[in-house]
């Protein structure tokens, strides 16, 4: 007799605490869809208005030290870190795109809680204006997503049961 495999997966439900969203000022105009699609897909997820918190942080070069002081707090459930990176002529988007990525990571397994990555990184901004599109493929929408989802798996993978 062969034993059950076990699978497990996260659900799009809201979590116990808040989840913040980070976003960055800098391409605000974008930056701004994307925290629209967020605010539309966690509640059409059923999260609660008072559930959803917004920082604004200069740039995405800040959404890590933002994403780290929120995932400290004991009612934050999870970050989603919105902001876009356009590349311009300078080494400038290598730097800041690299970094808030890592950052970000960093943040995420040292928490322990879910940090949504939302960073655009794109060539133009009208690649960037496209991926944050309120009429198909918001990127702030698919991160609320991620994380609604990974708070649901994580606290499937801390039970007592696997």
């Amino acid at each position: 007799m062969t034993a059950a495999i076990t699978e497990i997966e996260g659900k799009l439900c809201p979590p116990a605490g808040k989840l913040a969203i980070v976003a960055a000022r800098f391409n605000g105009s974008i930056v701004e869809q994307m925290v629209t699609g967020a605010k539309l897909n966690l509640q059409a997820n059923g999260v609660a208005p008072e559930q959803i918190l917004i920082v604004r942080v200069p740039g995405a070069f800040e959404l890590p030290l933002a994403a780290q002081a929120l995932v400290a707090r004991d009612d934050v459930a999870a970050v989603i870190a919105l902001g876009t990176v356009i590349r311009g002529e300078t080494a400038h988007f290598d730097f800041v795109a690299g970094e808030a990525s890592a950052g970000i990571s960093k943040v995420t397994l040292d928490s322990g809680k879910p940090v949504a990555f939302g960073v655009l990184t794109t060539e133009t901004p009208e690649q960037a204006l496209s991926r944050a599109s309120l009429e198909a493929g918001n990127k702030g929408a698919d991160a609320a997503m991620v994380a609604l989802e990974m708070c649901d798996l994580l606290a499937q993978l801390q039970a007592d049961k696997l």
